[in-house]
């Protein structure tokens, strides 16, 4: 605890660091991730290609995935745009199937009133599909973000801060404290956004409330 209160600034702006990695790659692999997975749904027999080929993106061992970004993309190695890009790929990589499996839980003859009506695909999509996917999605992106959150001290091995620079400098040094903290905060870090997107869901989704409530008072 010692060493925890006399390293707050460092451990703050470590912090900061490490949120300013992960939340970007989470926005991004959501942002990438969903209309994909949406595509892969509607693709029939390419469905099948599509969630592989994205799935085993994840199976990229990481330090080499780091190194290669910056010769395909131009950017700095050490560089926090590096490691985001690294992170949405993994992200991608996972949400993808999520994605896909969620609208898959649409009924049909729900995407078939829709149509009956004059809804325009894209309508259909973003006001109807999307929100009754939305249990499936919400459960794909708390598995990514607990994933970019844990993912995103790999950067202390190649020099880019996060909350892994404690694993590394704490190692090195010999301070089981620091080493201490770094895991400490991370699993703390994970496990928060957990629970904001676990709130944010049942936030978007009043309905579901509504049904577990009916349902409790019919039991």
């Amino acid at each position: 605890m010692t060493w925890f209160l006399n390293n707050l600034p460092q451990i703050g702006e470590l912090l900061g660091a490490h949120l300013g990695i992960a939340v970007p790659a989470i926005v991004l692999s959501v942002l990438i991730g969903v209309p994909i997975g949406r595509i892969a749904h509607a693709s029939g027999r390419a469905r099948g290609a599509i969630l592989t080929s994205t799935s085993l993106l994840y199976a990229l061992p990481s330090l080499p995935l780091i190194i290669l970004i910056p010769i395909l993309t131009g950017l700095p190695l050490r560089s926090h745009a590096t490691l985001i890009t690294a992170l949405t790929v993994y992200g991608v990589a996972l949400l993808v199937r999520s994605a896909a499996d969620a609208f898959a839980t649409v009924p049909r003859d729900v995407r078939a009133a829709a149509d009956a009506t004059g809804y325009p695909r894209w309508r259909r999509v973003l006001g109807i599909e999307l929100p009754l996917a939305m249990p499936v999605l919400i459960a794909g992106t708390r598995v990514v973000a607990m994933s970019s959150i844990g993912l995103t001290t790999i950067g202390a091995l190649i020099g880019i801060p996060s909350l892994g620079s404690l694993f590394t400098d704490g190692f090195q040094r010999g301070i089981a404290a620091e080493v201490t903290t770094g895991i400490v905060l991370t699993v703390v870090v994970a496990l928060a956004f957990d629970a904001a997107l676990l709130i944010t869901g049942r936030l978007v989704q009043p309905w579901a409330r509504a049904t577990r409530l009916s349902a409790g008072a019919s039991a």
